[in-house]
């Protein structure tokens, strides 16, 4: 089944994408930052140094640089799929912190580039948005476990909350209307977080991260529909509860659940999860229960009705 694009996220949303064209282009050229002491200049952006491939990668074949970074949501900029490469220019990557705080031992407040001196590795992910479109990405990064398990999560840490950027002045989404609330939130239970799966990206193709897709830091977990790997982490919250989600809460949260695992057998309201369009390629194909992933994954939903957790 074909998605007509008036069916994309919201009839709310797409009737009011065009209000973002009148805020003007984000600017001609990225902002001049200090050079990261690691770093080189490449075509597209700074040279991420040590990266090695890593396990589990897929061999599909990779999208393309333009293609990944042309075609992506990323409301905060915009929401038809080329606003971001169009306006996130401005976004202003450095100085920039994550603070992880909650239940743990030792809550910090991390610098990116103490981040960037981790240990890298590449994983080609495949990405499967809710709209029913996928990409395959060479993910540069480091798992998500290795950040939290330096700050200690104490046995009270069921759940992972995560915060992302909030910069108005070089954001021309946030506040453009009131349709998305921002800062943008997700969050995963602390299984789902300190999987090996679940990444924290700080690069792909071998370079820093481009701004339009979640620079300098975002999550990344393969298995769940796109939109709970949230851009532009500033803050990481380990708790007790189930934290709220910014698209659970959305429309009465009957949309886009907690959850959110890639299941061709669950519609979505508006549209077949059945098959997805690969981004580069003519034919739709079917989609995978897990994304694909259900080998590493399945496990962790074990006894659970997975048809009620969209």
């Amino acid at each position: 089944m074909r998605i007509r694009s008036s069916e994309i996220t919201s009839k709310a949303l797409y009737l009011r994408r065009r209000e973002f064209l009148a805020l003007g282009a984000a600017g001609a050229g990225a902002l001049l930052l200090p050079r990261h002491a690691r770093a080189a200049e490449t075509p597209h952006g700074r040279k991420l140094d040590g990266v090695k491939p890593g396990q589990p990668s897929t061999e599909e074949k990779k999208n393309s640089f333009e293609e990944i970074t042309h075609y992506n949501n990323f409301y905060e900029f915009g929401t038809d799929k080329d606003d971001p490469a169009r306006h996130a220019a401005k976004l202003q990557t450095r100085p920039w912190t994550v603070k992880v705080e909650g239940e743990c031992a030792k809550p910090a407040a991390f610098d990116i580039d103490e981040l960037l001196k981790l240990p890298l590795e590449e994983r080609v992910y495949r990405l499967r948005c809710v709209e029913a479109w996928s990409m395959v990405i060479p993910w540069d990064g480091f798992p998500l476990a290795t950040l939290l398990e330096k700050v200690q999560p104490t046995s009270r840490a069921k759940y992972v909350a995560f915060e992302t950027a909030v910069q108005p002045k070089n954001m021309p989404g946030v506040g453009a209307f009131g349709a998305i609330p921002f800062p943008y939130l997700e969050g995963l239970r602390i299984d789902e977080a300190m999987h090996p799966l679940t990444l924290l990206a700080v690069g792909m193709y071998g370079e820093e991260l481009p701004k339009q897709d979640g620079a300098p830091i975002r999550l990344v977990v393969p298995w769940k529909y796109g939109f709970k790997s949230a851009k532009s982490l500033v803050r990481i919250r380990l708790q007790e509860t189930q934290p709220p989600t910014t698209w659970s809460q959305y429309g009465g949260g009957t949309e886009y659940g907690f959850y959110a695992n890639v299941n061709p057998e669950v519609d979505h309201p508006r549209w077949s999860q059945a098959k997805e369009r690969r981004i580069g390629e003519l034919f739709r194909k079917p989609t995978q229960k897990f994304n694909g992933y259900a080998d590493q994954v399945g496990k962790l939903y074990a006894g659970m009705d997975l048809r009620k957790f969209f």
